[in-house]
């Protein structure tokens, strides 16, 4: 494919951000694109085929397989830190699962310095990006591109089971957390359309390829951001063995990830003085922020036997596999056409906390979500997780050779508070698991196992058994600090004609999955490159303090409010 000399803006990364980007940048057929992504095609039936999730997710072809540095407060494992090399990025091998946040996690990127990204600027955005299966309303979006529903409607009693022990509990019923109210126990959402994974690539690209102004080149590594002085003028790229530059007219925009963009900017001489110096990189302009305050989700699996022989853990010999996989394939509907994480809970860990910090998705089945390992018997477990840790990584580029990667350490449960919100997964775990709606389903712990009680004995068991939820963020914050790397319009700081779009100039992480809101930052982020009036924010109310005060008040007095 033969390039031209200039485009109007260039994007790095064809993931959940730079889809977006490429359509709604060339809507306007005067403006030329080029999109660049190091992975390749996302045709694969492992991707498109929702219940296949945990290929892709694990094969080097569609992912960067990312390992982080020994982690020192997790006894110096290791951990897996997939991300998206394919045309949808992570949307294209992620666990499809759509969760916006809570209302207050944008206000607290306004008072982070965000100036603009509070929850009523960004509602009109998240209603921009979707359409809701039950129809759009003060809250949902009915027409946008991104398809959102309930997978299979939880076919599977064990579902409704989770949702009514969390209501015996205590807590509130919620049918739609991304609307009025996150908090509370509910149907879970996914990004899946007619029973096929309803990435970015899908949902917003392949529209867009029939447009002339939009080039995409697959298999091209980026080097660096190419800069004249404090400007950026283009970039520098890798196919085939061949280096090639390509110039801009307007705007280089980094879309390549938590991992990807703070690695970029580096190697383009952007960041610590320090950082860079042990790289063997000449420092271009400093920027200290560049790869720090790096965030992550850490879950465990929390796993009990199951009385009754209806759980996935009996669909998983290879003659049901084939089953499903050929009853998907002709007609997309059955177990294949779901991510089988269909209800799900909000709640909060202790009294004092202003909004739900502690997530739960609830799989009808006891297994690994690498598909590695399963339970020989039934089971059911629920992956939950502390979803406002204190603790904060980096991403440090290691060399001038784009083909090394990062340093990556998260310095998870670095902090008390973290160690302590996991404490209260567990306990509070057994007591929803422990209500009368699962008498019939329960069958005992598998693990962590009754035997684990004490905090040391759970923090051992916390250690030894966490993983990512695969969340990586933050690492280019967004705000006006001597640590933020974007300002609120997403331009870097001190370069010209350079912005970066993705999870990584989220200012703190939000409580939920992450493919939502770095869509939506992506919307919004699209009116602002364009110039154009961003959407009237709107004041629509959310739950809060008080209802959850009223609420626990009436359901359950003996629970600390």
């Amino acid at each position: 494919m033969s390039l031209k000399e200039r485009y109007d803006y260039i994007i790095v990364g064809a993931g959940s951000a730079g889809c977006v980007l490429a359509n709604r940048l060339t809507e306007d057929p005067s403006v030329e694109v080029l999109l660049l992504e190091t992975g390749g095609s996302d045709k694969s039936i492992f991707i498109q085929m929702p219940t296949a999730l945990s290929i892709p997710m694990n094969t080097k072809k569609y992912n960067w397989q990312f390992e982080t540095e020994p982690e020192p407060f997790l006894n110096d494992r290791k951990m897996h830190c997939p991300r998206g090399k394919v045309l949808g990025g992570s949307s294209s091998i992620n666990g499809m699962v759509y969760v916006r946040g809570h209302a207050k996690d944008f206000d607290e990127w306004q008072q982070e310095g965000a100036e603009g990204w509070d929850y009523a600027h960004c509602l009109p955005y998240f209603k921009k990006a979707e359409t809701w299966s039950f129809g759009g309303n003060v809250y949902r979006g009915g027409e946008g591109p991104l398809a959102v529903n309930n997978g299979n409607e939880m076919e599977n009693p064990l579902y409704q089971a989770f949702i009514d022990a969390g209501v015996e509990a205590g807590y509130f019923h919620t049918e739609d957390y991304n609307a009025k109210l996150q908090e509370g126990f509910g149907p879970m959402h996914m990004t899946i359309k007619d029973g096929v994974r309803w990435s970015t690539a899908n949902a917003y690209l392949k529209p867009a390829l029939k447009r002339p102004n939009l080039t995409v080149v697959t298999h091209a590594l980026v080097h660096k951001v190419l800069l004249e002085g404090k400007r950026a003028v283009g970039i520098q790229f890798e196919k085939q063995g061949q280096t090639q530059q390509v110039l801009t007219k307007k705007e280089v925009i980094l879309s390549a990830g938590p991992i990807g963009s703070p690695h970029l900017l580096q190697l383009s001489g952007i960041g610590s003085k320090d950082v860079l110096q042990k790289a063997g990189i000449e420092l271009k302009h400093e920027l200290p922020g560049v790869g720090e305050n790096l965030q992550d989700h850490l879950e465990f699996y929390f796993q009990f036997k199951c009385k009754q022989p209806i759980t996935l853990n009996g669909k998983l010999d290879l003659w049901n596999k084939f089953w499903i996989g050929a009853r998907w394939f002709f007609t997309r509907k059955g177990l294949g056409a779901t991510n089988h994480f269909e209800s799900c809970g909000f709640i909060r860990s202790k009294k004092g906390v202003e909004w739900p910090d502690l997530q739960y998705h609830f799989l009808p089945a006891a297994m690994r979500y690498d598909g590695q390992s399963a339970f020989a018997g039934h089971g059911f477990q629920v992956h939950i997780g502390h979803n406002k840790p204190k603790s904060r990584g980096y991403v440090h580029v290691m060399s001038a050779d784009p083909k090394q990667s990062p340093a990556i350490r998260f310095n998870y449960l670095e902090h008390e508070e973290d160690r302590e919100g996991f404490r209260d997964c567990v306990r509070l775990t057994r007591e929803i698991i422990n209500q009368p709606a699962f008498d019939a389903f329960r069958d005992g712990e598998i693990q962590p196992g009754e035997q684990i009680q004490t905090n040391d004995q759970i923090d051992d068991f916390i250690r030894d058994t966490v993983e990512s939820a695969y969340h990586p963020s933050c690492s280019c914050k967004m705000g006006s600090d001597e640590m933020a790397v974007v300002d609120s319009q997403t331009r870097v700081h001190g370069i010209e004609q350079l912005r970066v779009v993705d999870s990584s100039i989220f200012p703190t992480i939000t409580n939920g999955n992450l493919n939502a809101p770095t869509i939506m930052v992506a919307e919004r982020a699209a009116d602002l490159i364009k110039g154009c009036d961003t959407l009237a924010p709107l004041n629509e109310e959310v739950g809060m303090e008080a209802d959850w005060k009223s609420k626990q008040k009436t359901n359950n007095p003996t629970r600390a409010i």
